[in-house]
């Protein structure tokens, strides 16, 4: 299929936890393609199926020059933490400081249902971090403290695009024949 249109904050399927993935198959490849081709075209460092409108557990990124996936994951945060900028392509232009664990181990499973670990400090542990929210329903925003979530609240509806009725589309990819 390719590039997606990337839902936008406001959307309900960023709010809904993900289903999580129990066939690994072809359709799960391709929509694994579409999540990277997506990603890669809006320039972000991650991007989780559910922003393209597939409530499964999947996200792909692109953090130091490594493109990856992961399915189903899991982490473990360590207890030391991180503040720095966050975005998110599904609230296009804006970011904001967002605290978050500095290291990240990651357990998870690749598109042929191997398991894999990932770990990761830094802009990758922020990245594993933010994917796997969105697979939870929650957006970066949630994350942040009272009076900088106000600021990122009232950015957001100072944008284009904030307000606009979600655009609701069946998914390219099925959800209940083989992927479940």
């Amino acid at each position: 299929m390719g590039v997606q249109e990337i839902r936008l904050l406001g959307d309900p399927i960023l709010a809904t936890p993900a289903l999580e993935v129990k066939t690994f198959d072809k359709e799960l490849r391709n929509l694994i393609a579409d999540l990277t081709s997506t990603m890669l075209e809006a320039g972000g460092a991650g991007l989780a199926a559910p922003q393209i409108g597939v409530s499964l557990r999947v996200f792909t990124y692109d953090v130091d020059d490594v493109i990856g996936h992961l399915i189903n994951p899991v982490l473990t945060l360590s207890k030391e933490t991180q503040d720095g900028e966050e975005g998110c392509l599904s609230i296009p232009g804006l970011a904001f400081d967002c605290i978050r664990a500095e290291h990240v181990i990651a357990h998870g499973f690749n598109m042929h249902g191997e398991p894999v670990v990932i770990e990761g400090s830094d802009l990758l542990a922020r990245c594993l971090q933010h994917e796997t929210d969105h697979l939870d329903g929650i957006v970066f925003i949630d994350r942040l403290d009272e009076q900088t979530r106000k600021e990122a609240m009232k950015a957001i509806r100072e944008t284009d695009w904030f307000g606009q009725a979600p655009q609701i589309k069946l998914s390219p990819h099925p959800l209940t024949n083989g992927l479940l």
